[in-house]
């Protein structure tokens, strides 16, 4: 069972409490370039990104918020480091939320700066602790990085917008070790009822970095932990959010669009199974209508091992079928297997 947690408003979305687990990415284009930010926020959001984030490492990038913002359809949340300046700016420019590390940020007296602008305006501040920026007394009371070390620095810092009046807080704990990051959320979850921004940092490029995130991330949710997600890969910020909602669908928590399962492929495989099943993801990719399609390799499994899903083709000798619900429902041509699946898909969509 999902652990209830406190309910956040960021923008026009909320998290925690009964919302859904959103997900998250961040742009990798300069700030500054607006056309181009606002370019790669709306391939984000047609991929099916809730919230996005962008680095504001200067006063000119806090600027240029207030233009991506009326170009735009969901919250932006400005990542700041160091500056508590540059957060400012930011909510004064329109930021839905902000992602600061405390830690960094400098002294008490610049963080209630922060506070107070963020408190009228209503936006919520992250903490976002990673491995890497753990203060040297945390360090050394626990001998170097432990799930320990991390929920003290990020509890030090959420007891400090507490002690200022402060409670729209979510609280991210990352680190790049899978283990150690599930045991620091466990952890953190036991302890406050806040919302938690789930993420395994710095995980890699697209092979790896999704088979830490989908262990890390998905373990967690698993076990009702978090409340919104941000898959962290090197390269295109699309993959993110295909990879984040592809784990969401995996465990029963997104239930919009299609998915597609198929085969591993053997000797009895007469059809280019790999080809197959790759076009008819991408080919599907914009339905949100949640079907299931499956794509096997030959007749003799196919249908039965797939009877789950609302429609599937399995592959024979020069010919194939199409099968719904594992029942057989038209045998057709090799070449035309492709398109006869995708006609039959189109139909169901557009069936109330």
């Amino acid at each position: 069972m999902r652990k209830l947690t406190r309910e956040i408003k960021i923008g026009n979305k909320k998290i925690g409490g009964n919302n859904p687990i959103l997900i998250q990415s961040m742009t990798n284009t300069d700030t500054h370039d607006v056309e181009k930010t606002v370019e790669q926020i709306k391939r984000l959001e047609e991929e099916g990104c809730d919230i996005i984030r962008v680095a504001v490492p200067d006063e000119k990038a806090a600027y240029s918020i207030r233009e991506i913002k009326k170009h735009i359809n969901i919250p932006l949340v400005a990542d700041i480091h160091f500056d508590y300046r540059l957060a400012i700016k930011s909510i004064e420019n329109g930021a839905d939320k902000i992602r600061i590390n405390p830690g960094n940020i400098g002294r008490e007296e610049n963080i209630k700066k922060v506070v107070e602008a963020a408190k009228e305006r209503g936006i919520p501040i992250r903490i976002g602790v990673n491995a890497g920026s753990l203060e040297k007394e945390i360090l050394n009371k626990y001998g170097g990085i432990t799930p320990e070390a991390v929920v003290e620095s990020a509890l030090k810092s959420v007891r400090l917008l507490e002690k200022l009046g402060f409670y729209d807080i979510v609280i991210s704990l990352k680190t790049s070790n899978v283990p150690l990051t599930i045991e620091a959320y466990k952890l953190a979850s036991s302890k406050v009822d806040y919302p938690l921004h789930l993420g395994i940092t710095e995980a890699g490029t697209l092979e790896s970095g999704t088979i830490k995130s989908a262990i890390g991330i998905g373990t967690l949710l698993y076990m009702g932990i978090g409340d919104t997600i941000r898959v962290s890969l090197t390269g295109d910020p699309v993959h993110e959010v295909r990879v984040g909602r592809q784990i969401l669908r995996a465990l029963g928590l997104l239930k919009e669009g299609v998915e597609v399962i198929s085969c591993p492929t053997c000797g009895r495989t007469k059809i280019d199974v790999i080809k197959l099943a790759t076009e008819v993801e991408r080919r599907t990719s914009h339905i949100k209508k949640p079907l299931k399609v499956a794509v096997m390799g030959c007749v003799v499994n196919g249908p039965g091992e797939a009877k789950e899903a609302d429609i599937g083709i399995a592959g024979g000798d020069r010919e194939g079928v199409i099968f719904k619900k594992g029942k057989i429902y038209k045998i057709v041509k090799e070449e035309h297997l492709l398109e006869e699946l995708l006609k039959e898909i189109e139909k169901m969509v557009k069936e109330e």
